[in-house]
C-alpha cells in the first residue's frame, strides 16, 4: 500500500485525563504503562463478594468464574465543586461523577475554558448501559419474591417483612435517579457543568464505543461543525452482571490472567476506566499556540456483516477498516511502528486480529521482519470495555510524546504470529527508546473492535513543531536554540518516569541539615526539582540522596543523619545512593575519559534515551545510520529476546567490532550532550583505545557524523584484521612483573597491549603465545584470563589496517583541539596540527594502551575529578587502582547493572557535593510540574468514590431493620433520618473553634422530604441498627443538611419572634397615642441573642447556588 493524497483534516490532541487502575490522572497512566506494572488483583469488596458468585466450574448457574480483575482507585470527589447535590449521589451513577473529574483534568491540561469557544466545544464520549440501572431496577422484583416466599408457606406479615429486608439493600427511586442512571448523561453532565453548548452525547458500540466516539469527534471537527470536542470512554461496570456476559460467553481466562500475544493466552479479565482527550484541528492547535501530545491523521471504520456469530471476530472485517485508515491518513502501513492492539487475550480475538493485522502490514513489502512493536495495555489494566480504545489511544499518544515504546506485560513466548522472524511484527515486553526513522514522524496505530461486528483502526504521529534546536554534543560549541516562529504549537509537557530522583541537600553546618526533608506529602519528584533549585555546591556541608519514592527518601535521609551525627566532619558515600562531603569544595580541574570496546552491553543508554530529551535527540540523528541495510539503533535496542539462543544472538551482533564501535560513539555522545546541557564540561579528556576517538571530538577535533563514520570504518579495519589469528589475555599484574616472566619464558609473538593499572596488564599475541603466556602465569601464581577478543589488538598483528585507516582519516575533517587530549601512545597531550592527528589517529591502531601513565600525567596536571562518560564503569576501576589513597574521585555516568538513572543520578549527586557547579534545571525543563499535594489545598468536603456505585453494596451479614409494609415506602414527613453509627468517613475542614455556641436540636416537620435528606427511616431505630441505604459517607451528607436546616429553623423562629416583639411594641404605642389601655406590659426590647452556628460550621468550599439535576 503505497502513500496517498490525506483525506482526513489532521487532529491535534491538546488535553488529556485519565483515572485508570493504579492512576488517577495520566501521567500516573504514562507511569504504570511505562512501569509494566499488573493491576489486575482479587475482586475487592467494595465491588462484588466473591463468596456469594464465585464457582470455578465454568458451568455453574448464575456463577462466575473469575475473581479477579482490574479495578479503579478511590479518589476524593468533591460533589459541591462539580453541581451534584450530596444526597443524589447514590441515585447517580458513578461514571458520570468519575467522568466529570476526568472532563476537568482535560480542560485544564487544554489551557482551561476561559478562551474557548463554548457555542463550538462539545462532548462525544463512549459509554454503555450504566451500573447503576440494574440495581435501581431491584425494588421492582418485590412481586417475584412474595410470589416464591408465599409458595415457601410464609404468611403475608412474614413475607412483607423479608421483603422489606431486601427492599431496604435497595437505594429508592427519587427525582434525580432517572438522569443519575443514563449512560448519554456521561457526557451531558460535563456539558452542563462546563457550560458547553456543541454536541453532547454518547456511542454504544459495546468494546469499540470510544473509537467510535472519537469517529463522530473527528467528524465534528473535520465538517468544521466544532472547534473543541472531548471525547473518550468511561467504563466502571465490573459488577457481577458483567462478570457473568463474560463469564457465560465465555472469554474470561480460567487461570485468572490477561495475556494478549503470548503464547499462554487464554481469555481475558475485566477492567475499568475513564479516559478522554481534547480534540482541535491541527491548523487551529497550530494557530492558537497549544501544547499538543500528537496528531491524529486517519481513522477507518467498517463492519463484519455477516458472519458465524454476532459476537465472533471476523479478520476480513478488521483488515477492511485498516486499509480504510490508511487511505485516510494518506501513509503506507510500513511507516508505523507501534501498534496498540485491540488484544483481548482471547484465543479467538487475538487470531483473528492477529491475521488482519499481518494481511495489511505483511503486504508492505519491507525486507526487514519485525520492524513494528505490538502490544496491548489490557495486559495491565484489563479490558476496560467502552472505554478499552480511548486507553489504547492514549497510550499510543503518550508513546509518541515521550518517544517510548511501550511494554506488553506477561509474555514468556509470543504468539507465533506475533512474532514470525519475517513477519512485520514483535512483541515489545520492555520500555524502549523509540528512535525515529529516517523520512517521517513516529507513526502509531489503535484498533479496537466491538460484539456486533464493529471494527474501528486509528493511525496518528507525533507532533513535530516548525523547528526543534538541535542538541550538540561537542562540549566546546554551542548552538544557539532558534526562535520559534509564531503561529505554531508547542510539545506538551512530558511526565516524568525516571526510576530515581536525586534529592541534595545543603547547610553551613551538619545540625542545619536536620529537618530539611518537608513533610507536607510532596512527591519525591517535587522534592527532586525543588532540592536542586535550592542547592549550594559551596555550602559547607552537603548531602546527595538517590531514592526511588519518598519513603525510601526518609529512610536514606534519616541513615544519613545517623551516621553524621556520629562523625559530623568526615564526608562518606554509601552504595544505597548516599554521598556527604563536609568543609570547603574543591573538585579541583575535571578530566573526562570515554571508555573502548569490550565496555558495550545491549541496551546501554536506554533508561537516559527516555528520560533526557538531549540523548534521545543524539540517538534520533544518529543512531537512525544505517549500515548493510540495519539501523545502527537495533543494534543497541533491539526487540525483547525470549529464548537464551536470541539473547545470545544480541549480544553477538552488538560485540562485533563494526557495530560496537559506532554504537558505543553514539551512547558517548547522548551522555556527552545531556551533561553538556547541565553546564559539566571538562578540563581535559582521554581515552581507552577505541574512547581516544570520542575523547578528540569532545575536545572539538572532529564532529559527531565524522566520528560515528570513523567508528563504523575502523570497526570494519579491524574485523578484517580479525582474519589473522590471535588472541588477548588480561593479567593480574603490573607491567614489571609481567614482563618478568615473559623473558625468562622466551617469548617473541606476545606482547603488551594495555598497560591498565598496577593490577592489570593486557597482552595481545599469537593464540599460541597467548595460550602459553596463561599457563606461565598460572605457574607463577599469576591470575590471568582470556578476553572474548577477535583478533591481538593493539600489536604488531593488526599493523596492515593502519594504513587502510590511515587514507580513511584523509577524508575526515579535523581541527585543532579546543582542550588537552591525552593520547594513549605516549600519555601526552595531543598536537595541534590535524595532519598529526590524522597520523596519530592511524598508528594509535597498532599501539600499546599506556592508561596508567596517560592518568598519572592527567593527576599531574590537576586533575582530581575524572568522569567516565561512556558504557560501564571499568575506566572508574581502573582509576581507582591507579591513584588509591590519593586525593581523587572518579565517576561513572552509566553501569550495565540495574536502572541507567540510578547510575546517572549517584553520578550528578558525587558531583554536586564535590562543590561542581551544576545547573540542574534543564533535567526538569521538558517536564510538567507535579501537582499540588493535598495537604495545601483548600479545604473542602469530599467523599470517596471509586468505580463501584457510591454506597450500595450492603455490608456483611443481614443488618436488622424494623420490617414495614409496602404501603409505608416513601418519606415520613414526621421524621428526620436516625444517625445510629460511628463517626462519618468524610473528609471536612477544620472545625470552627470549641467556643461557639451550639444550637438547639428542632425538628422541623417540612425539613425532612425525600428530596432534601434523602430516603427517610424510623425515627426510633433500634441500637444495633445500622443504616443500609448507603454508608458513612452519606450519613455525614445527611448530617450536614440536617444542620442546616436547623439553623435555618433557628434563624426563622428568631425571626418570627422579632417580628411579633415588633408588633406588640406598635400595638402599645398606638393604644398609648390613642388614649386606649395598654393591652399588656411593655414588651422587653432586648436584643435577640446571637444566632448559633451548626456543629459542621467552617471554611466549606460550597458554592452559593447548586446546579440542578440535569433532566
Amino acid at each position: 500500500m503505497s502513500g496517498s493524497t490525506p483525506r482526513q483534516c489532521p487532529i491535534a490532541v491538546v488535553g488529556v485525563g485519565a483515572l485508570v487502575p493504579g492512576a488517577t490522572d495520566a501521567a500516573g497512566y504514562w507511569r504504570v504503562v511505562t512501569g509494566g506494572r499488573d493491576l489486575i488483583t482479587e475482586v475487592p469488596a467494595s465491588r462484588w463478594r466473591v463468596e456469594d458468585h464465585y464457582d470455578p466450574d465454568p458451568a455453574a448457574p448464575d456463577k462466575t468464574y473469575a475473581r479477579r480483575g482490574a479495578f479503579l482507585p478511590e479518589v476524593d470527589f468533591d460533589p459541591m465543586a462539580y453541581g451534584v447535590p450530596p444526597a443524589n449521589l447514590p441515585a447517580t451513577d458513578t461514571s458520570q461523577l468519575l467522568a466529570l473529574m476526568v472532563a476537568d483534568q482535560v480542560l485544564r491540561d487544554a489551557g482551561g475554558t476561559s478562551g474557548i469557544d463554548r457555542d463550538r466545544t462539545g462532548v462525544v464520549l463512549g459509554a454503555a448501559a450504566l451500573e447503576l440501572l440494574p440495581h435501581m431496577y431491584g425494588r421492582s422484583q418485590r412481586p417475584a419474591w412474595l410470589a416464591g416466599l408465599r409458595e415457601s408457606g410464609l404468611d403475608e406479615a412474614e413475607a412483607q417483612a423479608v421483603c422489606d429486608r431486601i427492599a431496604a439493600r435497595f437505594e429508592p427511586w427519587r427525582e434525580s435517579t432517572f438522569p443519575g442512571l443514563l449512560g448519554n448523561v456521561v457526557a451531558g453532565r460535563i456539558a452542563n457543568r462546563f457550560d458547553l453548548h456543541g454536541v453532547n452525547h454518547t456511542t454504544d458500540a459495546a468494546c469499540a464505543s470510544s473509537l467510535a466516539a472519537l469517529s463522530t469527534a473527528v467528524a465534528e471537527l473535520s465538517l468544521r461543525r466544532a472547534d473543541l470536542v472531548i471525547s473518550g470512554g468511561v467504563d466502571t461496570g465490573n459488577d457481577i452482571g458483567m462478570f457473568l456476559c463474560f463469564s457465560k460467553t465465555p472469554a474470561l481466562s480460567p487461570s485468572g490472567d490477561c495475556r494478549p500475544f503470548a503464547e499462554a493466552a487464554d481469555g481475558t479479565m475485566l477492567g475499568e476506566a475513564v479516559v478522554m482527550y481534547a480534540l482541535k484541528r491541527l491548523s487551529d492547535a497550530e494557530r492558537d499556540g497549544d501544547r499538543i501530545h500528537a496528531v491524529i491523521r486517519g481513522i477507518g471504520t467498517s463492519s463484519d456483516g455477516r458472519s458465524t456469530a454476532i459476537y465472533a471476530p471476523l479478520s476480513e472485517g478488521q483488515e477492511r477498516a485498516l486499509r480504510r485508515a490508511y487511505e485516510e491518513a494518506g501513509y503506507p502501513p510500513e511507516t508505523v511502528e507501534l501498534v496498540e492492539a485491540h488484544g483481548t487475550g482471547t484465543k479467538a480475538g487475538d487470531t483473528a486480529e492477529l491475521a488482519a493485522l499481518n494481511a495489511v502490514f505483511g503486504a508492505s513489502g519491507r525486507p526487514d521482519g519485525q520492524w513494528c512493536a505490538i502490544g496491548s495495555v489490557k495486559s495491565q489494566i484489563g479490558h476496560t470495555k467502552c472505554a478499552a480504545g480511548a486507553a489504547g489511544l492514549l497510550k499510543a499518544v503518550m508513546a509518541l510524546h515521550h518517544k517510548v515504546l511501550p511494554p506488553t506485560v506477561k509474555v514468556e513466548r509470543p504468539n507465533p504470529a506475533a512474532a514470525a522472524p519475517d513477519g512485520p511484527f514483535y512483541v515489545n515486553t520492555q520500555a524502549r527508546p523509540w528512535v525515529r526513522p529516517a523520512g517521517h514522524p513516529r507513526r502509531a496505530a489503535v484498533s479496537s473492535f466491538g460484539f456486533g461486528g464493529s471494527n474501528f483502526h486509528v493511525t496518528l504521529e507525533e507532533y513535530t513543531p516548525p523547528t526543534v534546536p538541535t542538541p550538540s554534543s561537542d562540549m566546546h560549541t554551542d548552538t544557539p536554540a532558534r526562535p520559534a516562529p509564531k503561529n505554531t504549537g508547542r510539545p506538551a509537557l512530558r511526565h516524568r518516569t525516571a526510576s530515581s530522583e536525586l534529592v541534595l541537600f545543603a547547610a553551613a553546618s551538619p545540625s542545619a541539615l536536620e529537618g530539611q526533608l518537608p513533610e507536607d506529602g510532596r512527591p519525591l519528584t517535587a522534592l527532586a526539582r525543588e532540592s536542586h533549585a535550592a542547592f549550594s555546591p559551596t555550602a559547607r556541608v552537603r548531602l546527595a540522596v538517590v531514592a526511588t519514592d519518598t519513603d525510601d527518601l526518609r529512610g536514606k535521609y534519616a541513615q544519613a543523619l545517623a551516621h553524621i551525627r556520629r562523625r559530623p566532619e568526615a564526608s562518606f558515600s554509601a552504595p544505597s545512593g548516599i554521598r556527604y562531603a563536609y568543609g570547603e569544595s574543591a573538585p579541583g580541574r575535571i578530566g573526562f575519559l570515554f571508555p573502548g570496546q569490550g565496555s558495550q552491553y545491549v541496551g546501554m543508554g536506554a533508561e537516559l534515551a527516555m528520560l533526557a530529551p538531549a540523548a534521545q535527540a543524539v540517538w534520533d540523528r544518529l543512531g537512525s545510520t544505517r549500515f548493510d541495510g540495519r539501523p545502527l539503533h537495533r543494534a543497541v535496542f533491539p526487540p525483547p529476546a525470549f529464548t537464551e539462543e536470541e539473547r545470545d544472538a544480541r549480544a553477538t551482533l552488538l560485540n562485533a567490532t563494526e557495530w560496537a564501535q559506532p554504537a558505543l560513539a553514539v551512547h558517548a555522545l547522548a551522555l556527552l550532550a545531556v551533561v553538556r546541557e547541565l553546564g559539566l564540561r571538562p578540563d581535559c579528556v582521554a581515552g581507552h583505545s577505541f574512547g581516544e576517538l570520542v575523547a578528540l571530538h569532545c575536545a572539538g577535533a572532529l564532529d559527531a557524523e565524522s566520528l560515528v563514520g570513523l567508528a563504523r570504518r575502523r570497526g570494519e579495519l579491524m574485523r578484517e584484521a580479525a582474519a589473522t589469528p590471535g588472541a588477548m589475555l588480561a593479567v593480574a599484574a603490573d607491567r614489571v612483573r609481567v614482563a618478568e616472566v615473559l623473558v625468562g619464558g622466551g617469548f617473541e609473538d606476545i606482547w603488551p597491549a594495555n598497560h591498565n593499572s598496577p593490577r592489570q596488564t593486557v597482552l595481545s599475541g599469537s593464540a599460541a603465545a597467548v595460550e602459553r603466556a596463561r599457563s606461565a602465569f598460572s605457574a607463577a601464581g599469576i591470575a590471568s584470563r582470556g578476553l572474548p577478543a577477535s583478533t591481538a589488538f593493539h600489536s604488531p598483528l593488526v599493523a596492515p589496517a593502519v594504513e587502510p585507516l590511515a587514507a580513511h582519516l584523509r577524508t575526515v575533517t579535523f581541527s585543532e583541539p579546543r582542550i588537552e587530549v591525552y593520547g594513549n601512545t605516549d600519555a601526552a597531550p595531543y598536537p595541534s596540527s590535524p595532519d598529526a592527528v590524522r597520523r596519530r589517529v592511524a598508528d594509535h591502531l597498532a599501539s600499546p594502551v599506556l592508561f596508567q601513565d596517560q592518568i598519572e600525567a592527567m593527576y599531574a596536571a590537576g586533575v582530581r575529578t575524572f568522569v567516565e562518560v561512556g558504557a560501564g564503569a571499568t575506566l572508574t576501576g581502573l582509576v581507582g587502582q591507579i591513584l588509591g589513597d590519593r586525593e581523587h574521585a572518579a565517576v561513572p555516568l552509566d553501569r550495565p547493572a540495574g536502572a541507567g538513572a540510578d547510575t546517572f543520578h549517584a553520578a550528578l549527586g558525587e558531583l554536586a557535593v564535590r562543590g561542581v557547579p551544576l545547573d540542574l534545571v534543564p533535567l526538569w525543563t521538558p517536564y510538567a510540574s507535579p501537582g499540588t499535594p493535598a495537604k495545601e489545598r483548600e479545604p473542602r468536603m469530599t467523599v470517596k468514590i471509586s468505580g463501584a456505585n457510591y454506597g450500595q453494596l450492603p455490608p456483611s451479614g443481614a443488618p436488622h431493620v424494623e420490617p414495614t409494609h409496602a404501603a409505608e415506602y416513601g418519606p415520613r414527613p414526621d421524621a428526620v433520618p436516625a444517625v445510629a453509627a460511628p463517626a462519618p468517613a468524610v473528609t471536612l475542614p477544620s472545625q470552627p473553634p470549641g467556643d461557639v455556641p451550639q444550637p438547639p436540636v428542632y425538628v422541623p416537620a417540612a425539613a425532612s422530604s425525600q428530596q432534601e435528606f434523602g430516603p427517610s427511616h424510623p425515627a426510633q431505630a433500634p441500637a444495633d441498627a445500622r443504616p443500609v441505604i448507603g454508608d458513612d459517607r452519606q450519613l455525614a451528607v445527611e448530617s450536614i443538611h440536617r444542620q442546616t436546616a436547623e439553623t435555618h429553623l433557628a434563624c426563622q423562629r428568631l425571626l418570627t419572634d422579632s417580628h411579633m416583639a415588633f408588633l406588640r411594641m406598635t400595638e402599645t404605642t398606638l393604644a398609648a397615642l390613642l388614649g386606649a389601655p395598654v393591652p399588656g406590659a411593655v414588651p422587653d426590647m432586648t436584643a435577640p441573642a446571637p444566632l448559633p452556628l451548626p456543629r459542621s460550621a467552617g471554611p466549606l468550599d460550597v458554592p452559593a447556588a447548586v446546579a440542578p439535576p440535569v433532566a
